[in-house]
């Protein structure tokens, strides 16, 4: 009984030293709860109450993770890490739920929507929560509840907007996918802890468990594991989820499902590829053999699908899925020591992605189509949003002078050092891949200045709906294409902030 006591004693002793490494997420659960109180009791007053509230939320969780900063430790049993990793996973994701946000609030602001729009605030709020817990872990229990919070949260964002049968069918086939690919990973875990009695992936116990147990069984389970994963960062073949989804749902969760989600699910894989690289385990052999080829096949699939579509956000849906494999790419590099050039590549893909979708919106509200044909001689109508998005696009691309070019410069020269050293044919191949896909999402990106510049309507004109107030969606796609240019011409301001 007394054993039992001093255990009891101890365990909750653990757990308050613990609470401070929370305090971020803690932040974000009592914004949580504010929003839905104010969307039940204050909204009915003033409409604005929750969006106030989620937006005060994430700043002040902000300003609470930079207390965080050249901070490392571990709580709750080892579920938890506090460290640069997470720290900076944390700030991007915070300025990802930020501008998301805003992108809801703004999309919204005109409409006619008869469900509450405050229950979407608190949604965000509890994806980030998940998506902090996701970035923080190297325990597979605490991945998979981070992985399911966040799925959940994402049915709920695409099917909250159903209001037509395509749109359901988007948001059903999203949750029946995902619901499958958990389940698939939940068998796995289950398998990976009968072997080693252990879920904390970068722990000795666990790596023994795994060298002990047979290496088919093993196989097997690692692969139900990555199959959520997998859902997560969409690359193939877990990506035919996304283009009906990012067509069906409104432009914001759109641009929340292509940016956000990755950044935590990349860091996992980068943890996880850092834990098991350098063990004596035998997939530590195999582990940047597998990234290498599900980061080549998801690029070639990605840019070459990208080639045929005729919808701006299908189009951005398999761009997505193309820079998905290059940031797989990237992790090879992060488990070699180069940490920074990860972050620098996954802040320029935030900065790119959402502001390609400011300028969908600004484009879709006033012209309500997404199609790419339906931008055809709008260039001189709409210079500076032409302008803009042409130069993220170009930014997409990988060309200068923009911080695309510098991070897919710095991405493939981490891959080429790695190659001279190793001498390992598979990332000469990354190379060329991921230099000819680059190529071909020249094609692609194209499209935007040559039907806004560079084609001529024959028909009526395009009919714009005006609007005397500046568009805060605009103010947002125009400021972070400043900051795709300057950390482009400057990478300095960034990379020597990084690690």
């Amino acid at each position: 009984m007394n054993d039992f006591v001093f255990q009891v004693t101890d365990s909750i002793d653990h757990i308050i030293r613990s609470i401070p490494l929370f305090k971020v997420e803690f932040a974000l659960c009592i914004g949580f709860l504010l929003s839905i109180a104010c969307t039940l009791i204050f909204d009915k007053y003033w409409k604005q109450s929750s969006f106030f509230i989620t937006i005060l939320t994430i700043i002040s969780a902000f300003i609470i993770l930079l207390t965080q900063h050249d901070y490392t430790n571990h709580g709750f049993y080892g579920m938890l890490t506090v460290d640069k990793t997470s720290f900076f996973a944390r700030v991007f994701i915070s300025l990802g739920l930020f501008v998301s946000t805003i992108f809801l609030q703004q999309h919204f602001a005109n409409r006619d929507f008869k469900k509450r729009k405050g229950d979407l605030y608190s949604i965000l709020l509890a994806a980030g929560i998940g998506l902090n817990l996701f970035s923080m872990t190297t325990h597979w229990l605490m991945a998979f509840i981070a992985i399911e919070m966040v799925s959940i949260c994402s049915y709920i964002l695409v099917g909250y907007f159903s209001e037509n049968k395509k749109q359901a069918e988007a948001a059903m086939k999203y949750a029946l996918f995902g619901s499958a690919c958990s389940a698939v990973m939940l068998y796995g875990l289950s398998l990976i802890y009968g072997f080693t009695g252990d879920l904390n992936f970068a722990s000795a116990r666990h790596i023994q468990g795994l060298i002990a147990a047979p290496e088919v069984m093993v196989s097997i389970a690692i692969l139900f594991v990555f199959t959520g994963i997998g859902f997560k960062l969409s690359f193939v073949p877990f990506h035919l989820w996304a283009p009906d989804v990012y067509e069906g749902a409104p432009t914001p969760v759109t641009a929340f499902l292509s940016t956000v989600p990755k950044i935590a699910a990349i860091i996992l894989m980068a943890r996880l590829a850092t834990a098991w690289i350098s063990t004596p385990f035998y997939f530590s052999e195999l582990t940047f053999l597998f990234i290498s080829i599900v980061s080549i096949v998801t690029m070639l699939a990605g840019n070459l699908i990208a080639l045929r579509q005729t919808d701006i956000k299908r189009m951005m849906a398999y761009s997505s899925i193309g820079h998905t494999g290059f940031l797989m790419m990237a992790i090879i590099g992060y488990s070699n020591g180069q940490q920074d050039i990860l972050f620098f590549y996954i802040l320029v893909y935030t900065l790119m992605n959402l502001a390609s979708f400011a300028f969908i919106d600004v484009l879709e509200q006033k012209l309500g189509s997404t199609q790419i044909s339906s931008y055809t001689g709008l260039g001189k109508k709409l210079p500076l949003v032409f302008t803009c998005f042409s130069l993220v696009g170009i930014s997409l691309i990988g060309l200068p002078p923009t911080a695309g070019f510098v991070g897919k410069l710095l991405v493939f020269s981490s891959i080429f050092e790695i190659y001279q050293s190793a001498g390992d044919q598979i990332f000469l191949w990354l190379l060329i891949v991921g230099a000819l896909t680059s190529v071909i999402s020249l094609f692609y990106y194209f499209k935007i200045p040559l039907y806004s510049f560079l084609k001529t309507n024959k028909e009526d004109e395009a009919v714009i709906s005006e609007d005397s107030k500046i568009s805060i969606m605009l103010v947002i796609g125009v400021v972070l294409t400043v900051l795709v240019v300057l950390f482009g011409i400057f990478p300095t301001l960034i990379i020597n902030h990084l690690f």
